[in-house]
């Protein structure tokens, strides 16, 4: 059992559990680290796989992570808060600052972040914000926690809807597009498994070459031909509206982030 750590992660779930293992790959020792995790098979398998201590409640920490399900958030601040830590970040989609500033109170300096299912691979995309109390440091501590995992952008807390919609929601938009290719491949009479696995490349390579940097109208334009092949995809591709749907998609994902956090 866990009697005081450097970091608590609250919440031994998928994402606690990949920014665990991000961690731990990126240096940081099992002995600093202590899971809160209320299901002891988990709390098991968990201490069993990374050598970290474990506990059924809420113990001191220098910094805890609240990756637990939005609706006990609250509640969760308020004990990790009362057990003296230090400073608070939360992964929970939808949980303002206001209400988390409400359970832990204005005196703790809290992060609010909301990353994506990528970090599961280690390539999440996440956005940060924090509370008054809040400053550079506890971001940079923030910034270091989530970037173990992916890649850390700041943005202020008004801009966390839009985060939810595009990156948040994002990762789903992206395997719709997938599973839309392999159907197509099928449909052109390739065999399922050879559509998968050209389509699944086809989208990794893809998303490496994004990554190195430069903009995607000019990787699109590499591709394209005058009058070739992919010249003639993408006019159908833009004829059945794909930009004004995928514009549409980020709006009403927003949009239901916003009301989501209000309710």
């Amino acid at each position: 059992m866990t009697s005081g750590v450097e970091l608590l992660i609250v919440g031994g779930g998928k994402m606690g559990e990949a920014l665990l293992g991000g961690l731990l790959a990126a240096g940081r020792s099992a002995e600093s680290i202590g899971v809160t995790e209320p299901i002891a098979a988990r709390r098991d398998e968990l201490a069993s796989c990374y050598g970290v201590s474990t506990t059924d409640h809420v113990v001191a920490s220098a910094g805890a992570i609240l990756a637990t399900k939005p609706d006990v958030v609250p509640d969760v601040a308020a004990k990790v808060t009362a057990a003296g830590t230090e400073r608070i970040l939360s992964i929970a989609a939808g949980v303002t600052l206001a209400t988390l500033d409400g359970a832990a109170g204005t005196s703790t300096p809290i992060v609010r972040a909301m990353p994506n299912t990528p970090a599961l691979a280690s390539q999440g995309a996440a956005a940060i914000c924090g509370n008054d109390r809040a400053t550079d440091a506890d971001l940079a501590w923030a910034e270091e926690i989530l970037g173990s995992v992916g890649r850390v952008v700041r943005v202020p807390e008004h801009l966390m809807d839009a985060v939810t919609g595009l990156s948040g929601s994002g990762p789903a938009y992206v395997f719709l597009v997938a599973e839309a290719m392999i159907e197509a491949g099928v449909l052109m009479g390739l065999a399922r498994p050879v559509a998968a696995e050209l389509a699944n490349q086809t989208l990794l390579g893809a998303a490496t070459l994004l990554a190195d940097g430069r903009p995607p109208a000019e990787l699109r334009a590499d591709v394209t031909s005058p009058g070739g092949t992919t010249a003639a995809g993408l006019r159908e591709l833009e004829s059945h509206g794909v930009r004004a749907a995928f514009a549409a998609a980020v709006e009403a994902a927003t949009r239901r982030s916003t009301e989501l956090g209000a309710s």
